[in-house]
């Protein structure tokens, strides 16, 4: 039982146990996939000619988390956990929203994945840090996605964005 005590200290054990129970272990890193998302969301083109912008924070996240189903148990601490989908294609056709945020927010950002009970889209800056956007607004999520996924799987509220 000691044994294992470091590989969890990452992350808070109920984040670490859905991470887990998702397919993802210390060390996970299936950049292959990565490239292949980042070539898909580099060639996509909007009808009104907005494209995503692919820099290294997003690629990582990809190579690390990419692909993974998050079904966290048990009650969230404010809010209900989120059901998580870390495919980036599910905002493929979110260019110009992407990019308008990042413009809000002086940086780029690309898609990370979706919230699958609420449609929200989770987005990732060039620092890595973390966002969703859903039909009520852009929300904050953390300076980082372990920051992120361990408010997504808490249930904890995050932090709205003010539009500037």
């Amino acid at each position: 039982m000691h044994a294992d005590r470091t590989s969890t200290t990452r992350f808070p054990v109920p984040v670490d146990a859905a991470l887990r129970a998702a397919g993802w272990q210390p060390g996970r890193w299936d950049i292959r996939q990565a490239e292949a998302w980042a070539d898909i969301l580099r060639d996509h083109v909007s009808p009104a000619g907005h494209r995503h912008t692919v820099f290294p924070a997003a690629v990582e996240a990809w190579a690390e988390f990419g692909g993974l189903r998050l079904t966290p148990t048990g009650p969230g601490r404010q809010i209900a956990p989120a059901v998580l989908d870390l495919d980036p294609l599910h905002g493929l056709h979110l260019a110009r929203t992407l990019g308008d945020l990042g413009r809000a927010l002086d940086t780029e950002v690309c898609p990370l994945g979706a919230e699958t009970d609420t449609h929200a889209v989770l987005a990732i800056d060039t620092e890595g840090r973390v966002y969703a956007l859903d039909h009520t607004g852009d929300w904050y999520l953390g300076p980082d996605i372990d920051q992120a996924l361990a408010a997504l799987v808490a249930g904890t509220e995050p932090v709205r964005l003010t539009a500037s």
